[in-house]
C-alpha cells in the first residue's frame, strides 16, 4: 500500500485535501487504491481526510452505531426512507465489529466487506460521537471509536452517494468538490422522515453538486440506477432551495461551502443555468434523526465526508 502523509487537525478535519506527493493516496494517483488500503490507511491514522475521490469504483458507506436496543427501530428507518437511508449491512450479529451481514441481493457479507480486513472502530478516517442525542463536541471528527464501543453495539453501513461519483467522473461530469479537493457540502432540510419506533419528528439532510442546466437529465439519468447509494437526486434548480427548506446555499450544515472553479461563492450565481445546484438523498440524515429524536445511549457514526470504504464495486450494485 502507498505510504500516506495526509492528516488534519479534528479542528480543521473539513479543511481541503493538501496536495500529496506522487507515492501517498491522493486523488490523482489512485489507480491501484483499494478499499482496503484505504481502510489500513485509516485505521493507522496515516489518513484523516475526506473520501471522496479515494479508490475510485469502491463502494463507499456511511456509518451508523447504535445500542442493540434501537436496532429494529433503525431498520424500519431504513426501510420506511430507502432514499435517504439505503440500508447496506450491518453487523454480523450484536456487537461484532469486524463482520457484517449483507442487506444487499446478491452480495454477502464477506462480499461488501472483507472479514479479514475489517474493524468498523478504526478503518473510517474520522468518527462523530453522541451521548444521549447530544453530539459531544470533544470526540467530533475522532479518529477512532475503539474506546466508545461496547459488545452491545450494533454497526449499520448506509448507501453514500460518492460511490457513483466515479460514473459521473467518467462521463465528464466530475463533482465540483473532488475537483476542489474539498468536502462535499450537506444541508438540513424540512422534508420530514417516516418515522419509525423511537425515530420521530426528523427531516431529510441532503447533498449538493452544481451543474449546468443542461447537463442534469445526464446526471440523472448516470445515478439513477444506483438506488443502494441514493439513486437520482431528489430536486435541482435554483427554485428547489425553498421546496427543502435551505435558506442559504452557502451556508451548509456539514461540509464546506461550495464554491465555483474559480473559486467564488456558489450563491453568487443564484439563477444562472451555468451553476445550478442539484441534491440528493445524504446518509447523514441517519445522524440527524438520532439527534432529533434524542436517542439515548452512546452512539457513533462516521464523520461526515469520512466513509467507510469496501471492498466491492460501485456497479456491483448497479441496478
Amino acid at each position: 500500500m502507498a505510504t500516506l502523509v495526509a492528516q488534519q487537525t479534528p479542528e480543521s478535519f473539513q479543511a481541503p485535501v493538501p496536495t500529496l506527493p506522487a507515492t501517498s493516496l491522493s486523488t490523482t494517483t489512485t489507480t491501484t487504491i483499494t478499499g482496503r488500503d484505504v481502510r489500513l490507511a485509516a485505521r493507522t491514522n496515516a489518513l484523516t481526510i475526506p473520501t471522496s475521490g479515494l479508490a475510485p469504483t469502491y463502494l463507499q458507506a456511511n456509518l451508523l452505531i447504535l445500542p442493540s436496543r434501537h436496532a429494529a427501530d433503525f431498520r424500519l428507518l431504513c426501510a420506511r426512507n430507502p432514499v435517504p437511508c439505503p440500508l447496506l449491512a450491518e453487523s454480523a450479529s450484536v456487537g461484532r465489529w469486524d463482520a457484517v451481514a449483507s442487506r444487499v441481493a446478491g452480495l454477502s457479507g464477506s462480499q461488501l466487506l472483507s472479514a479479514d480486513c475489517c474493524d468498523i472502530r478504526r478503518d473510517a478516517p474520522r468518527y462523530n460521537v453522541y451521548k444521549d442525542g447530544v453530539l459531544l463536541a470533544e470526540h467530533a471528527g475522532c479518529f477512532d471509536v475503539v474506546d466508545h464501543w461496547t459488545d452491545d453495539h450494533v454497526a449499520f453501513l448506509i448507501g453514500c452517494s460518492f460511490s457513483f461519483e466515479s460514473a459521473l467522473s467518467a462521463a465528464g461530469l466530475t463533482p465540483r468538490h473532488t475537483v476542489l479537493g474539498r468536502n462535499v457540502c450537506m444541508y438540513r432540510t424540512t422534508v420530514p422522515l417516516c418515522p419509525a419506533g423511537v425515530f420521530t419528528g426528523s427531516t431529510y439532510v441532503v447533498s449538493m453538486r452544481p451543474y449546468r442546466a443542461s447537463e442534469i437529465e445526464q446526471v440523472r439519468e448516470i445515478t439513477r440506477g444506483y438506488t443502494d447509494t441514493h439513486g437520482e437526486p431528489i430536486a435541482w434548480g435554483w427554485e428547489a432551495l425553498a421546496k427543502l427548506g435551505i435558506e442559504n446555499i452557502d451556508k451548509p450544515q456539514w461540509g464546506e461551502v461550495p464554491l465555483t472553479e474559480d473559486g467564488r461563492p456558489l450563491g453568487e450565481f443564484y439563477g444562472s443555468d451555468e451553476e445550478v445546484p442539484v441534491f440528493w438523498g445524504c446518509g447523514v440524515t441517519p445522524q440527524e434523526a438520532v439527534v432529533r429524536a434524542k436517542i439515548g445511549g452512546m452512539v457513533m457514526a462516521h464523520a461526515p465526508g469520512h466513509m467507510l470504504v469496501l471492498d466491492c464495486r460501485d456497479d456491483d450494485i448497479l441496478k
